[in-house]
């Protein structure tokens, strides 16, 4: 993969090669929790195909709309899950998608979605959901 010198601009500066490694630490923690998703509702591919397409984007694919509309459905498929933990992991699900899109703000509201998606994982370990 070629290195990209493009930024994203706001309170700071960061490249899209480093906007893919922030992107790629959401992913692996989303990955880990998506087979609770799985086993409670098998028949909802959202939350893997907004895994795939940020993994897509980590590997090296442009940002696009695949991000924000599979972002979108695995968020919806989170609000329909059966349990908390469901909804979390289809919620980092989404939050690793629309991971892709982060602004470079210094402002906690601006990267929730990159700390929720990594939140849900560690209430699975410690059993604080």
């Amino acid at each position: 993969m070629a290195r990209s010198t493009h930024t994203v601009s706001g309170d700071f500066d960061l490249t899209m090669d480093e906007l893919r490694v922030v992107a790629r630490y959401v992913v692996g923690h989303a990955e880990e929790v998506l087979p609770v998703f799985e086993r409670a509702v098998p028949d909802d591919p959202r939350p893997r195909a907004a895994i795939d397409a940020a993994r897509a984007f980590v590997n090296g694919a442009n940002r696009t709309t695949s991000q924000r509309v599979a972002a979108f459905d695995a968020h919806r498929a989170a609000r329909s899950a059966p349990s908390e933990a469901a909804r979390l992991a289809a919620r980092s699900a989404g939050d690793a998608a629309s991971a892709a899109y982060l602004h470079p703000l210094a402002q906690a509201a601006q990267v929730g979605h990159i700390l929720r998606a990594c939140e849900g994982p560690r209430s699975f370990r410690t059993g604080t959901q």
